[in-house]
């Protein structure tokens, strides 16, 4: 009775020796690599920070809200099982989101003031959500599953792509949960709650905010 090994065509032979020669070969790279035998030194040759242009701002930032989201990433391939060619990261996403109100887009008609100066009416634009902030900081891969292919993939190259995937996701999360957090609403009351306290200490009795488009 002969046995499976024997029965294989030559080719199969052959490549089964190579994807084994290039395994070991990749693993060496790796390892001379991360023992650093050869004293590796990093230097940072970064030019100075250069200051492109200066915008006068006139957003009022009246509010903040702190989101953490859990990302569970997987990639797979059609015709090849998960343990050879595929990839899953799980990722802990924290990061910030700001609401401001726009002050700079009042028009000549949105502030009005009586003629005894005592009485004030600001119809000021509806509060909007900035972008996401990630906090790298406090955003980390809690696992990352890869396959075969993908391990020996990763002995030339860190996988810049993956990261910034997983950090998309997990900004895209955080601007969704903000959008049903209510901090808009929150960013229109301190938006009011600040502007009544600025214009009352200047002398005025009635003080009334509304928000449109």
């Amino acid at each position: 009775m002969t046995s499976r090994a024997a029965s294989l065509p030559g080719w199969a032979k052959l490549v089964g020796v190579l994807v084994v020669v290039l395994a070991l070969v990749f693993t060496g790279l790796r390892l001379v690599d991360r023992l650093d035998v050869f004293g590796t030194e990093t230097h940072d040759r970064s030019g100075p920070a250069l200051l492109k242009s200066v915008r006068d701002l006139s957003r009022y930032q009246a509010a903040s809200g702190n989101f953490q989201v859990v990302v569970d990433l997987e990639k797979d391939t059609k015709y090849l099982p998960d343990a050879l060619r595929g990839t899953r990261t799980l990722y802990i996403g924290a990061g910030t989101v700001d609401a401001y109100v726009d002050l700079g887009k009042l028009g000549s008609g949105d502030v009005r003031v009586n003629d005894a100066r005592t009485s004030a009416t600001l119809k000021l634009p509806h509060a909007r959500l900035g972008r996401p902030a990630l906090d790298t900081d406090r955003s980390y891969a809690v696992s990352k599953q890869r396959g075969l292919l993908d391990r020996l993939g990763d002995l030339f190259s860190d996988n810049p792509n993956d990261e910034r995937a997983v950090r998309k996701l997990a900004a895209r999360h955080i601007d969704e949960a903000a959008q049903d957090s209510g901090l808009t609403g929150r960013a229109e009351r301190n938006t009011t709650d600040m502007l009544r306290g600025l214009l009352t200490s200047l002398g005025f009795k009635d003080v009334r905010v509304t928000y449109g488009a």
